[in-house]
This record gives structure tokens, sequence and C-alpha cells, in this order.
């Protein structure tokens, strides 16, 4: 029996508009409502959670009736495993946050290079977007879900001088070397790992994963990695996989995650995690 549904978000749970469907929310209530503890995992920070899944559980303003969904989740592993929290109680279940040295030195050798890059990080939960360009770029694209974006003129002072420590930083690429040169001055930092998309590069602690955040949240709930089932696409989600006994891969997922599937849905343009979600319930007769 399935007792805990592990779900990333963007690329699985959202659509290439970076929305969810009816069909995904709806899938995602009947599964709370059978009572399996539902999880999003993701590589956003808490703030940006989608707002029609946050609805009602996070601190959001203008959320319509009609979308509450205060018992969908109470449990969230953000920023690539830096953290998993309970919502409820405000609690931190597991942590594995950048070193702020490590954090400014990475800062400070792209700026000293010159690499072409938009600067963003996590801290507090918040989503902290440098210049005014890339925060309104940013809040086009994810509309609603930009609720916790904010803007900073210096993405290096912001970190120095914030009293958070910080989950993640994300470099977007403004060229095409971008990326390469951004692995490069990656193999000079032990403490750091990466996981990159053809846009952006995500950088947390070597520390912090989905699954590392997901063993210690499973841990916590006293549920064995047989009675967890989770669903990704990302290479970010192979160490979800290592920790949960039921693995779904989207049928728009990276190779490699495909290959450790117990089987592939379909694609996140046909409601994939709905259909893997709603396949799990029937099968439990729920």
């Amino acid at each position: 029996m399935i007792k805990l549904l592990a779900v990333d978000m963007d690329g699985t749970c959202l659509n290439s508009r970076s929305r969810m469907t009816g069909r995904t929310l709806e899938a995602l209530r009947r599964a709370a409502a059978a009572g399996i503890t539902v999880v999003p995992v993701t590589g956003r920070c808490l703030g940006c959670i989608p707002h029609r899944l946050a609805a009602g559980t996070l601190k959001q303003d203008n959320t319509p009736e009609g979308e509450k969904n205060g018992d969908l989740f109470r449990y969230a592993v953000s920023s690539n495993g830096a953290l998993a929290v309970d919502i409820r109680k405000k609690q931190v279940l597991f942590r594995a946050l950048m070193l702020r040295e490590d954090a400014l030195s990475l800062l400070g050798m792209c700026r000293a290079r010159g690499i072409r890059l938009g600067y963003a990080s996590h801290m507090g939960h918040r989503y902290l977007m440098e210049g005014k360009l890339l925060t309104m770029a940013g809040r086009l694209i994810y509309g609603r879900d930009a609720w916790g974006v904010c803007c900073v003129k210096d993405m290096e002072q912001a970190v120095r001088e914030s009293c958070r420590e910080v989950e993640e930083l994300q470099f977007y690429f403004l060229s095409g070397s971008a990326e390469k040169e951004l692995r490069s001055l990656l193999a000079d930092c032990p403490r750091l790992t990466a996981a990159y998309t053809g846009i952006y590069g995500e950088v947390y602690s070597r520390e912090a994963s989905k699954g590392n955040a997901l063993a210690a949240l499973e841990a916590y709930l006293g549920i064995a990695r047989e009675e967890t089932a989770c669903i990704g696409d990302g290479e970010n989600d192979l160490s979800m996989f290592e920790s949960a006994g039921l693995r779904i891969a989207m049928g728009n997922a990276v190779k490699e995650l495909k290959e450790r599937a117990d089987y592939v849905t379909d694609s996140n343009h046909r409601d994939g995690a709905a259909k893997a979600i709603e396949r799990i319930l029937k099968l439990q007769g729920l």
C-alpha cells in the first residue's frame, strides 16, 4: 500500500506553460482524501509552490474560495532537497544549506570571469532575483506562482547582508558558453553540486538532494521506502527514485530517469502525473 506520494512540480505536475491542470489537481486531492500523504518535492523554494496546490496552505493573498486546498499537503521538500518542512508546525525536518562563504565565492568567481549570467537565489523560503528585468521575466513566466519573488539590486550584497542561509543559487544562461563556464567553476567547489536545464543551472549543497530530504521525511513519519511512490521528470529526481519503492517517470523525462523507473506514464502535456496517480488509487481500490 502506498502511504506517501512524492511529486515533482515543474515538468511533472506542471505543463510546459508552468500551469497545473484541473485533472492533476483533482488527482492530488483524491490521493490526499484517501489518506495518502502528498508531498511536493521540488526545485522551487517554498514561497513559489504552485498557487493552485498551495492555496489555503501557504499564506497567499486573493485566493479564490473554490481553490482552497488547506488539507492537500502538510509537508514539502523544497530547493532541490535543501529543506524538508512541516508547514503546519513551521518546523524544519531536514536541512542541508549552502555555506555563505561558498555562495559568495561562487558569485564572485562568476563576476570576475565575466560570465553572462542572470542571478537568483533561494533564501528564507523566498525567491530573490537580481535586477528588474530578470524579476519581470520571472513574474511573467510563473504568473501567480511568482508571489514569493522579490527583486534585489546586487545578489552578492543580498547574500552577505541577509540573516537567512542560502538554500540554493540559480544562474540563468545569457550566452551560449555560460553553462560550460559555470560547470568549469563548479569543478573547484567541492561542497557544491548542481542540476541543469536548458536555460539555467541550480547550485546547492552536495548534502542536499531530493532523495536525502525524502528519506528524512519518511523516517520522521514512520513510512517505509516500499510505502512511498514518486513521480518525476528531471535529473534532480534521480536521487528521489532511490528513496521510493514505486518509481514513476514522466513521458517527457530524461533518459536516465526512464531507465530506472518502474513504469513510464504520459507526458506533462497529456496529464501524465494525473494518470499515474489515478492508476495508484485504482490499484489500491481507492
